[in-house]
């Protein structure tokens, strides 16, 4: 059970990480990815990650979610300790607690719009699954493009219905990598508004890497990393 996993050092904030570090071996060679990273964001929060291609933003994010474990270090998710849980129990807090959102969209090809956002649902046991989907596909402006394929649909379209699937099971947080990295300014600045209300709108936790400083700044807070290590900017500023 997922509360065996609960720790006292975490369970004030939606994410903690205390003096994590990370790194790759290649060709023998040790290249370090995240040094002594520090931080905690608390419910409810939107937090964005920036940096540099390479510099370990996709990295952390994969950890704070369980996709991956680090090498030293901890992170507390939800209360959860990750690294005292076990594959499947990470698999089971993913699934009961954490949205995605990627910037290839991630959408299954042979489903429609309507399909894609009622699996994650169908999944969990949601009885109401069709119409919640089409509620959330509605509030994303995509009513009228319920039985397209991905294939039928543009960049923009498609990132709403990931958006709409991400926030279909009403998660306690929502990662997104780069989710306006595959679009046009225009369409970027609808995807960052959508995020934003739906963040508000549900109170979910909401990280995300991204290299658009508009999004960025629409956050309640960024953090930027530098040769593996991170630091809060404040107020517009460095800190």
């Amino acid at each position: 059970m997922l509360i065996g996993g609960q720790s006292a050092s975490g369970n004030d904030c939606m994410i903690k990480v205390d003096k994590l570090h990370h790194h790759i071996t290649l060709s023998e060679q040790t290249l370090p990815i995240l040094n002594d990273i520090n931080l905690t964001i608390a419910y409810g929060e939107s937090a964005a990650i920036v940096g540099r291609s390479g510099s370990g933003k996709t990295t952390l994010l994969g950890l704070m979610a369980g996709l991956d474990t680090a090498l030293s270090g901890e992170i507390w998710l939800d209360g959860h300790s990750l690294s005292s849980l076990s594959e499947d129990e990470r698999a089971e807090l993913r699934a009961s607690r954490v949205g995605f959102v990627f910037q290839s969209f991630q959408l299954l090809p042979a489903l429609t719009a309507l399909e894609n956002v009622m699996l994650p649902l169908e999944l969990s046991g949601v009885n109401t699954a069709r119409q919640r989907a089409q509620d959330l596909l509605k509030r994303v402006g995509l009513e009228q493009r319920l039985q397209h394929t991905p294939r039928q649909l543009s960049g923009g379209e498609q990132q709403r219905v990931a958006i709409a699937r991400a926030f279909a099971v009403e998660p306690k947080i929502l990662f997104a990598d780069e989710p306006t990295g595959n679009l046009d300014s225009q369409t970027a600045d609808s995807v960052i508004e959508l995020l934003m209300q739906l963040n508000q709108e549900q109170g979910t936790t909401l990280v995300m890497v991204t290299h658009d400083q508009a999004l960025a700044d629409r956050c309640d807070r960024q953090f930027i990393i530098e040769a593996g290590y991170l630091h809060e900017r404040t107020q517009g500023l460095d800190a």
